[in-house]
């Protein structure tokens, strides 16, 4: 099965910026009870990687990917640590092709028509949409990718997501999942409350498996 499968069946993908990489375990955990087995980390902080690392060993059977990967350096880091997949806010030609020459599965991040022809060029059949809300939500998602629905481009709206709309991206027929920290803000993880991380996880798991029913 294919990464994209994979996270199709999942259809959310929480967004993790953490500061201290222990906390990843007992969020990890807190995910796990809400049957949310995915977690895209992002080397946004300065624990990032060090907390791949700890999710991809402790956490097999979890869907696990690098987030804001900008850098040639942070390709290899992802790959080094096992990571499922990789994901960037733009499309950088010179990161797609070192990705791919890691084999490693490469979302990039697209806003416009001509990012979206970059990708396809470059390879890519599924493109991050970001930032989702603020280039105008799922109307503009309609708008944007409509006209390469025959190249069988598939899309990951991150950026605004949230509980209230999600499902409203979900019911749209090129997104895989959906990306979104409601469910994981910094701020929960700072406070250790894993409860609230978990009630979150499982609401938004319960409101995906609506949409696809």
């Amino acid at each position: 099965m294919t990464v994209e499968e994979r996270l199709a069946r999942l259809r959310v993908v929480p967004v993790i910026a953490i500061d201290r990489a222990a906390d990843i375990v007992p969020l990890c955990e807190a995910l796990r009870r809400a049957e949310l087995l995915c977690a895209e980390i992002t080397f946004r902080t300065e624990e990032g990687k060090e907390a791949l690392e700890i999710a991809v060993s402790r956490f097999p059977d979890f869907v696990i990917g690098a987030g804001t990967v900008t850098r040639p350096e942070e390709v290899d880091a992802a790959a080094l640590a096992g990571a499922a997949f990789a994901v960037a806010p733009g499309t950088n030609a010179r990161i797609v092709e070192h990705a791919a020459r890691k084999r490693l599965p490469f979302f990039p991040g697209v806003a416009t028509p001509s990012e979206i022809e970059t990708a396809l060029e470059l390879g890519c059949r599924t493109v991050k949409f970001f930032p989702a809300e603020s280039l105008g939500g799922v109307s503009m998602l309609k708008a944007m990718f409509g006209p390469y629905r025959h190249r069988g481009l598939r899309v990951i709206p991150t950026g605004g997501v949230s509980a209230a709309n999600m499902p409203d991206y979900l019911a749209q027929p090129e997104v895989v999942a959906v990306g979104g920290s409601w469910m994981v803000a910094p701020s929960l993880v700072e406070a250790g409350d894993w409860q609230t991380i978990e009630a979150l996880a499982r609401e938004a798991v319960r409101a995906s498996r609506t949409t696809n029913d």
